[in-house]
C-alpha cells in the first residue's frame, strides 16, 4: 500500500517534520498556492489519524508534528524509512539515472522511471539529455531496443571510470550522506576499511609513493571493479603495455589478498587493468611508451604547433622546452586515455578564467585535430587534460612572445617580530598595496635555510643575505621611503590605456534591454560590423563555430565571443551591455559580452585586451559595468581597472 498517494505529500511531510515553516513560505518552496498547501495538510493529517498524530499549525510559528502515540507512530516512520526515496531535483534525477543505468545490465524503459519517480515522461527525456552528455565523455553511448528500453554500451574499463569518478566527486565534496547512499549502490558488499587498509600495507611493503588523493581514488577504483566482477561483469580485454617490475610485484601481492579476503580472483586482464591503474597513480609511474604511442605523441605535438602557427600566428615550433615538455604531458595522456584513466584537473577553473588566451588556442587546436580524433587510441579529450595543455601553451606564449597574464606579486615576508606587530606590519603592507598576495611569513633562521624562494621577492625586518630574489628591508612602522622602495617592486608598470583608445569605439558599445538569444545577437553584431568595414558577413559562421567548441563565458556573468582564428580586417571590441541577460549556456547566463574582432596585423597588440577581461572577473565588476549609462562612463571603469593591472 503506498503510504502517500502523490509525491508533494512526501515532499511535504518531510520538510514539516525537519523544520518549522509557516504555509506562504511552504507555498513558495513548492510553487503551489497557500490553499493548496492547506488541502495537503488535512490529507496528511488524514494519513497520521491512523498512526495517533496530527500536523498543527502555530500562529506566528508554522506547522509542526503532534504525536500522542509514541509506539504507534514509531511504525509509521518505520514504514516511511522503507520507501525508496524519490529522487526531487533534476540534478538528483540525473545522478540517478546515470547510476541506475551503469549498475544495470538490462535495458530500461523509460515509461516505468518517470511512473516510479511520478514524473512525466516529457522529463525524464530532458533529463537524458544531462545524462548522455556526461557518459559520452567516457566513450559511452545509449542503445534503443524496441519493446525493451534504453541500455549503456560501451567498455566495461570506461564503465568502472565513470563510476569511479562519481563516487570520487562525492569524496571530495566531502558529502558523506549522499556518499553513503552512493557506496550502497555503487560498491555492494565491498568493505571500504579493509580495502584501504590491504592497499596502504601492500604500497608501504612495496616502498610504492601514492599522493594522498592517488592512495583514495586507487581504493574507489578497485572497490568498482571488484564490485564489478561479484556481478558479473568482468573486464575482458586490457592492454599489456610492460610496467616495472615493481608495480607487477605489488600487483600480484594484492591480487593474493584479495582472493583471501573476498574469494575473487583477478583474470589477465583484470590484473593488467590493476598495474596500469597502479602504475599511473604512483607518483613513480610513467606512460607505457610503446612505439604506437610515440608515433601518435609525435604527430599530435606537430599538428598543435602548426595550427597555433596557421591560425593564431605565433611560431612554437622550434621552442624545444615547449616540444619536450609537450612530449612527456601527451605521451602519459594517450597512455591514460588508452587505459580509461581519468584524471581531475583542481586549477581548470583558474585556467580557463586567468590564462582565456592559452586555453582557447589549446581547445580551438584539440577540436579541429583531426589527426587526434581519427586514432584508434582515444576519446575527446576532457576540459581537465586541455587545462593541462593550456599551462603548457601559456607558459611558452609568455617565454616566447610575453604574452603576459594577469598575475598578483607574491611576497615573502621574514621577521623576528612579536605577533601584535607583525600583525600590524602586515596590514599596513595590505593596505598600501592591496594587490599584494603575502604567501608566508618566517623567522630569519627558517629563511637561511631555504634553498630557493617561490615568491617573486622578500619582505624583511631584518638584514638577510641574498638569495635568487629581490630584498626590500623595511622597519616595523615604515616610512614613506621603505613604502616607494617596496612600491617599486608591486607597481610594475603594465598599465594599457593606448588598449582602450584603439581597440573599443563608441560606435560598438551598446546597451540591449529587449531579448535576443545567441544566434540573433551574434547576426546584429556581424551585420554592423561589416556595415563598417570590419568584417565580411562569413564572420557569423566563425563566431558560431567558436562557440560550438566550447563556451566562451569566462565567469561573473561575463563572456568573451570570437572567432576561430584571426579573420576580422580590423580589429576591435563591441561591448554589449545586457540587464536582462542573455541565455549563453545551458543554465548560465551573460550580462556583459565583449565580441572581439581581431585581425592579423593587431593580434600581438590586441592579446593584452585578455588581461583586462580576467581583471574584471576578479574584481567582480559586472555590475559595475553595467551600471554604465555611456561609452564615457564606461571608459572610466576600464581607465581604473587597467591602472590596478600589475
Amino acid at each position: 500500500m503506498t503510504l502517500f498517494p502523490y509525491q508533494r505529500l512526501a515532499y511535504l511531510y518531510d520538510v514539516i517534520s525537519n523544520e518549522r515553516l509557516p504555509q506562504q513560505e511552504l507555498a513558495n518552496r513548492f510553487a503551489v498556492s497557500a490553499r493548496t498547501i492547506r488541502t495537503d495538510v488535512i490529507l496528511l493529517n488524514e494519513i497520521l489519524d491512523h498512526y495517533h498524530a496530527k500536523i498543527s499549525y502555530k500562529k506566528g510559528v508554522g506547522y509542526e508534528i503532534i504525536v500522542h502515540d509514541e509506539k504507534l507512530y514509531a511504525t509509521f516512520l518505520q514504514q516511511r524509512n522503507q520507501l525508496k526515496p524519490l529522487p526531487r531535483s533534476g540534478q538528483e534525477r540525473v545522478l540517478n539515472l546515470l547510476i541506475t543505468f551503469l549498475t544495470q545490465t538490462k535495458a530500461i524503459k523509460l515509461d516505468d522511471v518517470a511512473e516510479e519517480w511520478f514524473i512525466s515522461r516529457s522529463t525524464i527525456q530532458s533529463d537524458m539529455v544531462a545524462v548522455k552528455e556526461y557518459i559520452e565523455k567516457y566513450g559511452l553511448s545509449f542503445q534503443n531496443r524496441p519493446y525493451q528500453g534504453v541500455r549503456i554500451i560501451g567498455e566495461e574499463s570506461s564503465i568502472r571510470a565513470c563510476l569511479t569518478d562519481i563516487l570520487w566527486q562525492f569524496h571530495t565534496a566531502e558529502d558523506n550522506h549522499n556518499m553513503q547512499k552512493l557506496q550502497q549502490r555503487i560498491i555492494t558488499d565491498i568493505d571500504l576499511n579493509a580495502l584501504a587498509q590491504l592497499l596502504h600495507n601492500q604500497f608501504i611493503r612495496f616502498k610504492l609513493t601514492l599522493t594522498r588523493e592517488g592512495d583514495s581514488y586507487l581504493c574507489y577504483s578497485f572497490a568498482v571493479s571488484l564490485a564489478r566482477m561479484k556481478r558479473g561483469q568482468p573486464l575482458l580485454h586490457c592492454p599489456t603495455d610492460p610496467v616495472n617490475g615493481n608495480i607487477i610485484a605489488v600487483t600480484a601481492a594484492i591480487a593474493e589478498q584479495l582472493t583471501e579476503m573476498s574469494g575473487i580472483s583477478l583474470s589477465d586482464a583484470e590484473f593488467n587493468y590493476f598495474c596500469a591503474q597502479i602504475n599511473f597513480r604512483s607518483t613513480g609511474g610513467s606512460a607505457t611508451m610503446t612505439i604506437e604511442i610515440q608515433q601518435k605523441t609525435a604527430a599530435l605535438i606537430d599538428y598543435l604547433l602548426n595550427y597555433i602557427n596557421q591560425h593564431y600566428h605565433y611560431d612554437m615550433r622550434s621552442d624545444a622546452r615547449l616540444c619536450d615538455d609537450l612530449f612527456v604531458h601527451i605521451s602519459s595522456m594517450l597512455a591514460r586515455i588508452k587505459y580509461h584513466i581519468h584524471t581531475t584537473n583542481p586549477l581548470l577553473n583558474e585556467v580557463k578564467q586567468y590564462y582565456p588566451f592559452a586555453y582557447d588556442i589549446s581547445l580551438a587546436a584539440i577540436k579541429n585535430t583531426k589527426q587526434y580524433q581519427q586514432s584508434p587510441l582515444t576519446v575527446s579529450l576532457t576540459d581537465d587534460e586541455i587545462g593541462y595543455l593550456a599551462v603548457h601553451i601559456g607558459v611558452a606564449l609568455e617565454r616566447n612572445f610575453s604574452v603576459h597574464y594577469q598575475r598578483q606579486p607574491t611576497i615573502l615576508l621574514v621577521s623576528e617580530l612579536s605577533n601584535a606587530t607583525l600583525n600590524l606590519l602586515e596590514f599596513q603592507i595590505k593596505k598600501d598595496f592591496p594587490q599584494i598576495n603575502m604567501t608566508k611569513t618566517i623567522s630569519c633562521r627558517e629563511y637561511e635555510q631555504l634553498s630557493t624562494i617561490d615568491q617573486d621577492f622578500i619582505v624583511t625586518t631584518v638584514r638577510l643575505s641574498e638569495k635568487d630574489k629581490p630584498i626590500v628591508k623595511i622597519s616595523p612602522f615604515p616610512t614613506e621611503y621603505q613604502l616607494a622602495q617596496l612600491g617599486r617592486l608591486v607597481m610594475i608598470d603594465r598599465t594599457m590605456p593606448y588598449i582602450l583608445e584603439r581597440f573599443f569605439d563608441e560606435r560598438f558599445f551598446l546597451i540591449i534591454n529587449e531579448p535576443l538569444d545567441k544566434s540573433q545577437l551574434f547576426n546584429m553584431v556581424t551585420q554592423k560590423l561589416s556595415a563598417e568595414g570590419f568584417v565580411d558577413l562569413t564572420f557569423f559562421d566563425r563566431l558560431a563555430e567558436r562557440e560550438s567548441i566550447g563556451s566562451t563565458l569566462l565567469g561573473e556573468n561575463i563572456a568573451i565571443p570570437h572567432t576561430v582564428g584571426l579573420v576580422a580586417k580590423k580589429t576591435v571590441v563591441v561591448t554589449l551591455l545586457m540587464p536582462n541577460g542573455i541565455l549563453w549556456d545551458k543554465n548560465e547566463v551573460a550580462n556583459v559580452i565583449f565580441l572581439l574582432a581581431i585581425s592579423k596585423d593587431e593580434y600581438e597588440d590586441a592579446m593584452g585586451i585578455y588581461n583586462l577581461f580576467v581583471n574584471f572577473i576578479k574584481e567582480k565588476s559586472t555590475k559595475r559595468i553595467l551600471n554604465s549609462q555611456s561609452f564615457l562612463e564606461f571608459q572610466s571603469i576600464v581607465k581604473d581597472s587597467f591602472a590596478r593591472i600589475a
